[in-house]
């Protein structure tokens, strides 16, 4: 469900909390080493059952129909998509039924923002549709700088599913429903956050709108089985030891610390990003560099 495409890095001022995007080609035609796409997929590793990301910083207890790239195989597939070579990830989910370098193929990439502790006290009074409409006309204020380096314009046309926050489990999702001016189509981007200690997991996702019913069904056991191992979880947060993040749950949903200033074009449209993109959340260590993946067509697309 994330899709997928990326130009290289991009300096993007006061943005402070990670975002990137992937946006994927209609087709693929070579993939990285030379390889057809049907060949890389055959040399993936998958891994499945109990999968621990980072050195024990959270574990993955994948169901059977799941599968786990970790960041090396994942970024055989991100270039595979268009990618420079060296994404920094936590690695990818990948459905069991699915073929992630086939047209239909999709995957949840999973990166970690380690901004600090997120207080969610803010979550039972946020407005959504207030919070919609500021993030809807920060992408179409960021129209004209996509069209003028040469993307397609990008509407946010609503939630594809409504924020939602578990104050028991500290896992927060939402769906959005966008819709590019070169796409008759229309693009889900599905977000995951579970929050931590010192940062939050990121899982994210794209795929066509059509896809909604699928893609919600396995999301929803996405977030049953990943969590944060001892130490590292929500409630192991020291007051006054441990560093706390500068947003809350609204700016997590809008954009991080540029949400929590008003500056809301650290939405994709103000990343120039092409085509479909998926808010993948590589931390910097500034808060300012980050990398917009796009996955381009093949007809631009180097092996």
């Amino acid at each position: 469900m994330f899709s997928r495409p990326l130009p290289g890095l991009l300096l993007v001022p006061l943005v402070a909390l990670a975002s990137a995007g992937v946006a994927r080609a209609q087709r693929l035609e070579r993939v990285p080493d030379r390889l057809t796409p049907d060949q890389l997929e055959a040399q993936l590793r998958y891994q499945t059952g109990r999968v621990t990301l980072q050195r024990g910083l959270a574990t993955l207890d994948l169901p059977a129909d799941f599968r786990y790239l970790d960041p090396h195989e994942a970024d055989r597939v991100l270039r595979a998509w268009g990618n420079p070579p060296g994404s920094e990830t936590f690695g990818m989910l990948v459905p069991t039924g699915v073929r992630v370098l086939s047209n239909e193929g999709w995957g949840v990439v999973i990166s970690y923002s380690e901004d600090g502790y997120v207080k969610d006290d803010d979550a039972s009074t946020i407005d959504y549709d207030e919070l919609l409409a500021k993030m809807q006309r920060a992408t179409r204020d960021a129209n004209p700088e996509r069209a003028k380096a040469g993307y397609a314009t990008a509407d946010l046309v609503g939630w594809a599913e409504p924020p939602r926050y578990d104050s028991a489990a500290h896992k927060l999702y939402w769906a959005k429903d966008f819709k590019f001016s070169d796409d008759s189509g229309h693009t889900l981007n599905y977000n995951i956050r579970v929050l931590g200690r010192r940062g939050v997991l990121v899982l994210n996702a794209v795929a066509s709108m059509d896809r909604l019913a699928a893609v919600k069904r396995d999301m929803a056991k996405v977030i049953g089985f990943v969590e944060f191992n001892e130490g590292h979880r929500y409630a192991d947060f020291v007051p006054g030891t441990d560093k706390v993040a500068e947003y809350g749950i609204a700016a997590l949903i809008a954009g991080g610390l540029a949400a929590k200033a008003g500056l809301f074009k650290v939405l994709l449209g103000a990343l120039v990003a092409m085509k479909k993109l998926v808010i993948v959340g590589l931390a910097a260590a500034a808060g300012l560099l980050r990398k917009l993946f796009r996955r381009r067509s093949p007809d631009v697309a180097k092996s």
